[in-house]
């Protein structure tokens, strides 16, 4: 199928990055950098993990939906991808891994400190 191939071929260009691996996750393929999660291939689908915001503006264009992972809650910080912008997975891949790598939630906001 076109969607297995063009996850196969992000897999092996981001294998190429010495932090990135694959592993299995939720029952399907899963790509790590530094021992987190940060995209895998499930139902037909890419799914990402990206700041809520780059989620939000995915869903609102109609190049995404919030992801559910099986339990009825949506995760805010994970975007399933369809085929219908495969020729965005990679770039989309690498903005996900570089925002994991990065320390993943967006924008860290430094705590309040209370007294």
């Amino acid at each position: 199928m076109v969607a297995e191939g063009r996850f196969a071929a992000i897999v092996k260009a981001l294998r190429t990055d010495p932090p990135s691996g694959k592993r299995g996750k939720f029952g399907s393929d899963a790509l790590k950098v530094k021992g987190k999660i940060f995209g895998m291939f499930r139902k037909g689908e890419l799914v990402l993990k990206l700041p809520a915001s780059r989620v939000d503006e995915l869903v609102r264009s109609g190049h995404g939906r919030h992801f559910d992972p099986g339990h009825g809650r949506l995760m805010k910080e994970w975007v399933s991808v369809g085929t219908s912008v495969g020729g965005r997975w990679l770039a989309m891949a690498k903005e996900a891994r570089d925002f994991v790598a990065a320390g993943a939630k967006e924008a860290a906001r430094p705590r309040s400190k209370s007294r």
